[in-house]
Formats: C-alpha cells, structure tokens, sequence
C-alpha cells in the first residue's frame, strides 16, 4: 500500500526583528498575501505555525482564505541561539552548525532544537493528514530539512529567503525535498 504525504516547510516572511511580538513588514505583508496564489492548486489538510507574531501573520491569509484554523505549536518556535546580545552572532551559528551540539549561554544547541523539530515531524508523519503546512523560522527550518537529508545546514540557512517554502514528499517511508519558493515568479515589488 502507498502512502502518500506532502509537508509544505514555509520559512516566515520578511519581518521587523527577532522578538516574539516582532510585526512583519510592509513587504512581509505582501509576501504573506502572495502566499496564497502560490499555494492556489496545492491541497492543505492542516497548518501549523510558530506561535511566534511573524509566522501566524505569515501564514493568516492563507489559513483566512482556506477556512483553516492555525494551530500553534511551541516546536516550531526559532532556536535560541542565546539570551546574550551576540555582536558576532552570526560566526557563533555557523559554529552551531559546524558542531551541533555547541550551545551559548542561555541557548539552544542545534542537537537540541533537532529533537524538537523531530518530534514535530514525527506527529505529523503519523498523522492521518496527507497535505501539512508547517510555518517557522529559518533556524529551524534548516533543522527541519536536516531531518531529512543530512547536507542541510548553514549555507542553506544563509541562502533561504523570506518567505522561503520546501516541499517534503514522504511515500513509503522515503522522502523527496525540494524548494518550490521562486521570489522571481511570486514578486512583482
């Protein structure tokens, strides 16, 4: 018997900062809009987001426009890479990546941020949806993607965009991944 299951993995769109209340922009705003032409032909059973303000807004005209409600998952929450203002924070998370067990003062490691997407994952895998849409941020969409295919890490996080969308295809326990965002077809800014 074939089983079937489609995962959409939507990176946030654009937003005005890291906190858990930060708005998203004007563009963000435009970006969310956008998402839901994008997704117009693709069936969506279920979404879940990142508590966090970005993501839910992110994903609101869509959920809006399909009569989905979002369900808000703490799993999906960005990894805390530490409570200290970093001001070299971005070689710190290459080095996150390079050993995924390093953790910063007051942060997450990324063995530790993977555990909990897994198990996200795993709930999802099991569950009888076919077509999920999961809504967080770059950290842990990498993770995410890591989960799956072990070359994921922090040049694919540099790369992503926001909003960035993967597309995670699970038939008999093998999964296919692939990014389906194209800014260039779905902006005219």
């Amino acid at each position: 018997m074939f089983k079937i299951k489609t995962i959409y993995l939507i990176r946030h769109a654009q937003a005005k900062g890291q906190p858990i209340t930060a708005n998203l922009t004007q563009k963000g705003k435009e970006q969310a809009n956008s998402l839901v032409p994008f997704f117009k032909n693709k069936e969506i059973d279920r979404i879940y987001s990142s508590p966090f303000k970005r993501t839910v807004d992110t994903i609101r005209p869509l959920a809006e426009s399909r009569g989905l409600k979002i369900i808000e998952d703490d799993r999906l929450g960005e990894r805390v890479l530490s409570s200290l203002n970093l001001e070299d924070w971005q070689d710190k998370l290459q080095k996150s990546f390079e050993d995924l067990n390093l953790a910063f003062e007051g942060g997450e490691s990324n063995t530790i941020a993977m555990e909990r997407a897994a198990s996200m994952l795993q709930m999802i895998i099991q569950s009888d949806d076919k077509h999920i849409i999961l809504v967080s941020h770059g950290n842990l969409t990498t993770l995410m993607l890591r989960c799956f295919d072990e070359c994921y890490g922090f040049e694919h996080l540099m790369e992503m965009s926001n909003p960035d969308v993967f597309e995670i295809v699970i038939e008999n326990e093998k999964a296919t991944l692939r990014r389906i965002w194209d800014e260039e077809l779905n902006f005219d800014f």
